[in-house]
């Protein structure tokens, strides 16, 4: 369930407060056990249904999201989701059905379905559970739950300050695009006829603030935010408001460039996810439709010598971190990369039995990648490229996974002698991603760590550059 009241001026908004807040009434611990209750009986059902294995698992999630602009209240979204998905394995055949009704009669009729169509299905020797021996044993407290009460008062305050603090910070700080600020509190439950039935609670909290700059004909917009999952160790929101103006006024004033071959630093925000084309590259999925430009790259050198991925799933309060994956797999440590090697492919159950091995663990996606920086803070990065391209925005969708060619609108900065000179915005940067992460010169020490990868500006040797 999702109400939402949009547009309310602060006087407006007075009439919430007969619902006041959301107290936080998810007992974790209460919660888990009846969940894991449901989660067991509707594997009963499957079975006795006629199905050879079964797999469900329950989210809930409660939540506030709210969101100012030009200092008035714009949005207040209160969250009360749930629901449960099934998996029925017949004779080689799969069916699956979900559900928000956790009544006993929806959740019987929803086991009903799953198992009608998996009679319908085509038989496929690689679905089913994950082998029974790769199952999670123990689950351990990593430390993710930090509920507080869900204050929507308290969360447009934060979000106000946000704002108020960006619009306040410079003259050349025209608009707003708001300032928004969201909390969730939730637990998730798998279970399976392995045996089965783990689970364990969650809360997340983040800040954000968009602001727009002018100056003259030159308008540019730019954002920051603070994430994580204890509401406490969010950035301030004033600082968060003027970290917001700083990156927006930065921008102002903004030129072309010719078009040229030189380095380019990746800030550490665009970082991650210049990584995570890697990551689609290694997993199960792209390698057995053979649709990966790093096919059959197991072993191989894929980044410099010095160059290291470690994945640990277990950080305590981390974003990533999880004990279990998808299917109920144990999660440990791993070393993706070493020395520039790769060493592992990220594998469900069922892409693993596409390539005749076994899952690794990664249903679901990654745990925590640490990528080993190279000792530099960014102003040494800006110092060993002398003169090139700091990149700070990437637009577009111009990565091809399959050949590795790359090509996205980019914005930034342009160095001379280490040092920053002026914006430039419209260009292009283009190659070929296996070359492109052969040729990463350094990773620098300013380590972002807002999701589920770990790494701080990358400084390649040389990309295209296509400008004037």
């Amino acid at each position: 369930m999702i109400v939402t009241i949009a547009r309310a001026n602060t006087n407006e908004y007075l009439w919430i407060s007969t619902i006041e807040r959301i107290e936080t009434v998810m007992h974790a611990e209460q919660q888990l056990a009846e969940i894991q209750e449901v989660v067991a009986d509707v594997l009963k059902m499957a079975k006795a249904g006629g199905a050879d294995n079964a797999e469900a698992s329950i989210s809930k999630v409660q939540g506030i999201a709210v969101a100012t602009r030009l200092k008035e209240v714009e949005t207040v979204e209160f969250t009360n989701d749930g629901g449960l998905g099934i998996s029925v394995y017949v004779d080689g055949c799969k069916g699956s059905a979900s559900t928000a009704d956790l009544s006993k009669k929806a959740l019987a009729l929803t086991v009903e379905k799953a198992i009608s169509i998996a009679r319908y299905t085509g038989e496929d020797p690689c679905s089913g559970l994950a082998e029974k021996e790769l199952m999670v044993e123990k689950n351990i407290d990593l430390e993710l739950y930090h509920p507080i009460d869900l204050d929507t008062d308290a969360g447009l305050q934060l979000a106000l300050e946000a704002e108020s603090a960006g619009l306040d910070s410079d003259d050349k700080i025209s608009n707003s695009d708001g300032a928004s600020y969201n909390a969730n509190i939730g637990l998730k439950v798998y279970g399976n006829t392995h045996g089965v039935n783990v689970g364990y609670p969650s809360s997340r909290y983040s800040l954000s603030c968009v602001l727009i700059a002018g100056e003259g004909d030159d308008m540019q917009r730019d954002y920051a935010y603070t994430v994580s999952r204890e509401a406490d160790k969010l950035q301030a929101a004033q600082d968060v408001g003027r970290e917001a103006a700083k990156n927006t006024v930065s921008r102002l004033g903004a030129n072309k460039v010719n078009t040229c071959n030189v380095p380019v630093i990746i800030d550490k925000e665009l970082a991650p996810g210049f990584i995570g084309h890697f990551v689609s590259a290694i997993s199960g999925g792209s390698l057995y439709r053979k649709s990966s430009f790093l096919l059959d790259s197991k072993g191989e050198q894929v980044f410099p010598e010095w160059f290291d991925i470690q994945e640990r799933p277990h950080i305590k309060r981390a974003l990533a971190s999880s004990v279990f994956d998808n299917e109920g797999v144990a999660t440990y440590d791993m070393d993706i990369v070493t020395n520039g090697v790769l060493n592992h492919y990220l594998l469900t159950s069922y892409s693993a039995r596409k390539l005749g091995t076994k899952t690794n663990g990664h249903a679901g996606g990654i745990h925590n990648w640490l990528v080993k920086d190279t000792g530099h803070s960014q102003a040494d990065l800006l110092k060993e490229m002398g003169t090139g391209l700091f990149i700070t925005e990437l637009m577009g969708q111009g990565v091809n996974i399959v050949t590795g060619d790359y090509s996205r609108g980019a914005a930034g900065y342009w160095v001379e002698n280490g040092v920053i000179q002026y914006p430039v915005h419209e260009l292009t940067i283009a190659g070929n991603l296996k070359d492109i992460y052969q040729n990463i010169v350094a990773v620098g020490n300013d380590v972002e760590k807002r999701g589920s990868i770990f790494t701080g500006s990358l400084l390649l040797e040389s990309m295209s550059v296509a400008g004037e």
